[in-house]
């Protein structure tokens, strides 16, 4: 009788947990969008079954929604690009100065337009400047702006020193440092922060319609003004 060792069952233990954490990883992944598409598809039964009157009507037509929807992605896809814009050069700045003043100044100024209350921060751009869509745009950018800048400097930083020695030492520049190694080794931790701001945009593009920028806070609005719970 052959009795297995240790060394020729472990790979094969190896593989199953792999295959095993892999099916589950898969079957997450693929779960909240199916839940979040069973809830939709219960909310549409649900309003075909009721009868609405007039104003309901005129908001839950298709082309109010999807003139909304369009308002609501057009703030959001623009914040966040000009987000990025702005956000990932001034990280790669700021990791490469020494001044530690500069540093707090421009840390300090992105901490206070995302501890301000997004509210706040559109309607005293509105109050001081104007209301409309090109205001709503920059209130979203300045309360996005922390997570892209600070997690443009933390993934630059995290990079091991020994690599970067490595590079000089193969004879690279400065930049060719930095767009060879340093920035690809950091883009998770960036699109984390990406990531991060993509959700504060989405979110807080809601509160636009305060301002008369549009988006799907006027569905909101309406909704809670006329108390029609259909259209929220």
């Amino acid at each position: 009788m052959v009795v297995p060792t240790a060394t020729s069952a472990t790979p094969t233990g190896l593989r199953r947990t792999a295959r095993r954490s892999d099916e589950i990883w898969s079957i997450k992944r693929f779960l909240t969008p199916a839940a979040v598409l069973l809830v939709l598809v219960v909310l549409f039964l649900w309003l075909s079954s009721l009868t609405l009157d007039s104003i309901e009507s005129r908001t839950l037509n298709t082309d109010y929604i999807i003139a909304r929807v369009r308002e609501h992605l057009g703030l959001t896809v623009v914040a966040s690009a000009l987000v990025a814009l702005l956000a990932i050069p001034t990280g790669i700045l700021l990791s490469r100065t020494r001044s530690r003043l500069i540093k707090a100044i421009v840390l300090g100024l992105a901490n206070v337009g995302q501890a301000t209350p997004a509210v706040g921060v559109i309607i005293l751009l509105a109050i001081l400047w104007q209301t409309g869509y090109v205001t709503a745009l920059v209130g979203l950018v300045v309360y996005s702006f922390l997570p892209v800048l600070r997690n443009t400097m933390i993934g630059l930083q995290q990079v091991d020193e020994n690599v970067r020695e490595s590079a000089f030492g193969m004879g690279m520049t400065q930049n060719q440092v930095l767009f060879r190694i340093e920035l690809p080794l950091a883009v998770p931790v960036i699109l984390a922060g990406l990531r991060t701001s993509l959700v504060f945009c989405v979110g807080v593009a809601t509160i636009a319609t305060f301002i008369n920028a549009g988006g799907l806070g006027d569905m909101i609005v309406n909704g809670l003004k006329l108390q029609r719970y259909p259209v929220l």
